[in-house]
């Protein structure tokens, strides 16, 4: 049996899942989940989790039909994700029976197919992220309180974030999906929502 991947990009209000026949993506969310600032919204699945797992797994089963054994789900996660928050977002949807296995890796990390080593920059609802990224894996991250940060000294700490990037210079790229990187769009390559969604319509499972 053939599987079959199905790209999820977890945002800062909902989760977006990529829809069987088009590149189009579709929105996931609970109704009632509260909006609490700092806090990633699928902290409060915790609270419901069979509910959650209920409902995505019917929100699967409506557009990718009844068979779900062969689906791996390629889920797309913010760049300041903790470990903890990892486990419990690979755990949840594993557990929902919408699919076989999970794969997940942050968004920085699907910026470019083509460069060896990059630098991402982006910023969620609690924090601004730097990540250092060479052969697909995130090698330095730092992060900034998304309220108290300085942009003259984010763009200082992205030229010396590691010692590769001191003797060569590496591609950076501003992941605008959030429409909130206005002020450092000058950094480098600017990928805009639509840039992001089509690089993870054909995200290579692979590389996650």
């Amino acid at each position: 049996m053939a599987k079959k991947t199905i790209p999820m990009i977890i945002t800062n209000s909902d989760i977006l899942v990529k829809n069987r026949d088009t590149d189009d993506f579709k929105t996931f969310s609970l109704p009632g989940t509260p909006v609490v600032a700092n806090i990633p919204f699928y902290h409060h699945y915790a609270a419901k989790i069979s509910e959650t797992q209920h409902y995505f797994k019917e929100f699967i089963k409506s557009m990718y039909g009844k068979k779900l054994s062969k689906n791996i789900l390629a889920i797309l996660v913010p760049d300041d994700t903790t470990a903890l928050e990892s486990i419990f977002i690979n755990e949840l949807f594993l557990n929902s029976d919408a699919c076989k296995a999970v794969a997940q890796m942050k968004m920085g990390q699907a910026l470019s197919k083509t460069d060896e080593s990059y630098v991402s920059i982006s910023k969620s609802g609690r924090n601004l992220a730097l990540l250092y990224v060479k052969n697909n894996e995130v090698i330095v991250s730092r992060y900034y309180d998304a309220n108290g940060y300085d942009p003259a000294v984010v763009k200082a700490d992205a030229a010396r974030l590691h010692i590769d990037i001191e003797y060569k210079q590496v591609p950076v790229y501003v992941n605008n999906f959030n429409m909130n990187m206005d002020e450092f769009l000058d950094m480098g390559t600017v990928i805009s929502p639509k840039d992001f969604m089509e690089k993870i319509a054909a995200v290579d499972v692979a590389k996650l």
